[in-house]
């Protein structure tokens, strides 16, 4: 496609170069830049992307795109590469990529799923569901890409960037997808991730303090907005009545059609009569002035709600009682309440817990049902909310029987100076805890003095596959950090594997 139709309803302050140059591809990374393609040399909060013009070019670039604070003069370019200036850049990257590939959410029916926690997991419960009633269903989500069943790669952050975000959607659309699902972070909303894509509808699990931080969001509303500014995008929304933040949508959106789901309070789609235990959750579901029996597969009474906010978005979709059923019955979610089975038979559970609502939630769930310790081996992340971290800390102290205190996704920041913050919490709750630094030693440490009755919670890296560390992220799965450990336990003697 020429750049003059890649630029199609965006306006061009300034340009250097001809318009007709053909483009293959688009990309603000200029390590994926090709032969033919264009790079958008964005500014962001760490990199300034016009610092990698010259490795893009090297690369294959043949246009390039900066922001309004530049001077198309500074850039020393070949005079085959065509400088563009825009006074938007991250919202002409959005819509110049749906110009790009053709806008491929007109294509398909697209939902849209956000809020603080829930937000993989519903979106792996409404794949579920809507193939259950015969639809074949992409994903575009915080652990991986997927059509129907099958993986095509494993994703890294919450919601991809514009580029990618369609080129994926007209993948999908060439593969016949029916309906496509696509994970949203408060993050993307800021920046125009989602710009200029077709939601058919939009699901708002809730909302809780999370992400308030220089680099986030200024305050609670300021979150909450950048949330509910994806639901705008939609003509069907379907919200949380029982959240105080989310609960606020009726007056906010009067022209959409609303759906509502709780517990606690009167609504559209509501769960009665729960019945918890450590394998999940048996409940009886009321809809439409009906009830029937459902059971998830995952522990958990906050899993209760991810249930009817799926359930809100699949019925709209055509799903019906028995595809509900059938496809939450077996459901499991990478990093989200996973088991993890081992050779010593102990009971180990892998969360994405980082937030002080969710870390209660999975300690309170699996507490009940402990005969011996909750051992709660877990960290924050840095460059995020510091306040949070005491208040974690002290729910960790009163809940969990000990706490190892460890790092987790660091980033920037002094890995010690985060557990300081977290220690004030533990300090106050009286609770008893150790300090680990290193992750592995803390993981190795809490498998060395377990015992079968005791549990083993891992909050924190849920489905990430990494430790980042100063802008790089190295591999790491503690899975396989589990296993590892508890091989070289068993070869040493220290412990013995169970009969299997």
């Amino acid at each position: 496609m020429k750049i003059k139709d890649v630029f199609n309803n965006i306006e061009i302050m300034e340009s250097v170069g001809s318009l007709d140059t053909e483009i293959n591809n688009l990309a603000s990374d200029s390590r994926v830049i090709e032969k033919n393609d264009m790079f958008f040399a964005i500014k962001g909060y760490d990199l300034d992307g016009t610092k990698f013009i010259p490795s893009a070019i090297k690369n294959g670039a043949v246009a390039i795109v900066v922001d309004e604070t530049c001077n198309l003069s500074d850039y020393d370019v070949p005079e085959s590469v065509t400088l563009i200036k825009v006074s938007n850049i991250r919202r002409t990257l959005a819509i110049a990529s749906c110009n790009l590939y053709d806008n491929p959410s007109k294509k398909l029916k697209l939902i849209g799923v956000t809020g603080t926690k829930g937000k993989t997991t519903s979106t792996f419960m409404i794949k579920s569901i809507l193939q259950q009633h015969g639809y074949k269903v992409g994903l575009i989500g915080s652990i991986a890409i997927y059509i129907n069943d099958e993986k095509l790669e494993d994703c890294d952050r919450t919601t991809a960037e514009s580029f990618k975000i369609q080129k994926t959607l007209a993948m999908m659309v060439k593969e016949n997808v029916d309906i496509a699902i696509l994970e949203v972070s408060s993050q993307a909303m800021k920046l125009d991730r989602v710009y200029g894509t077709d939601f058919d509808a939009v699901l708002f699990t809730n909302l809780s303090e999370d992400h308030i931080s220089p680099k986030e969001h200024k305050d609670m509303e300021d979150y909450f907005q950048a949330k509910l500014s994806l639901a705008k995008m939609a003509p069907f929304v379907v919200f949380n009545l029982d959240n105080e933040y989310t609960a606020r949508i009726p007056n906010l959106l009067p022209d959409k059609e609303l759906r509502s789901f709780a517990m606690d309070t009167k609504a559209d789609v509501m769960a009665k009569d729960l019945n918890l235990s450590n394998t999940g959750v048996d409940f009886t579901l009321c809809m439409n002035d009906k009830e029937f029996p459902v059971r998830v597969s995952i522990p958990g009474r906050y899993m209760v709600y991810n249930c009817l906010g799926a359930i809100g978005i699949a019925t709209y979709f055509g799903a019906n009682v028995k595809n509900i059923q059938d496809a939450l019955k077996h459901i499991k979610v990478f990093g989200r309440s996973e088991v993890v089975p081992n050779k010593l038979g102990l009971k180990i559970i892998i969360d994405y817990a980082h937030t002080p609502s969710s870390l209660q939630s999975i300690l309170e769930t699996v507490k009940p049902y402990t005969k011996g310790r909750v051992i709660c081996t877990w960290g924050v992340g840095g460059d995020r909310d510091s306040k949070k971290r005491p208040i974690m800390g002290e729910i960790s102290g009163k809940l969990a029987d000990l706490t190892i205190l460890t790092s987790d996704q660091v980033r920037t920041e002094d890995p010690n100076k985060i557990l300081d913050d977290i220690e004030v919490g533990l300090k106050k709750s009286g609770g008893k805890y150790v300090r680990i630094l290193n992750r592995t030693e803390a993981i190795k440490y809490a498998l060395s003095i377990a015992t079968p009755d005791d549990i083993i919670v891992l909050p924190g890296l849920g489905s990430d596959l990494y430790i980042e560390y100063m802008h790089v992220k190295y591999p790491y799965d503690e899975r396989v950090v589990i296993h590892d450990a508890i091989e070289e336990m068993i070869a040493s003697g220290e412990r013995k594997p169970v009969e299997e």
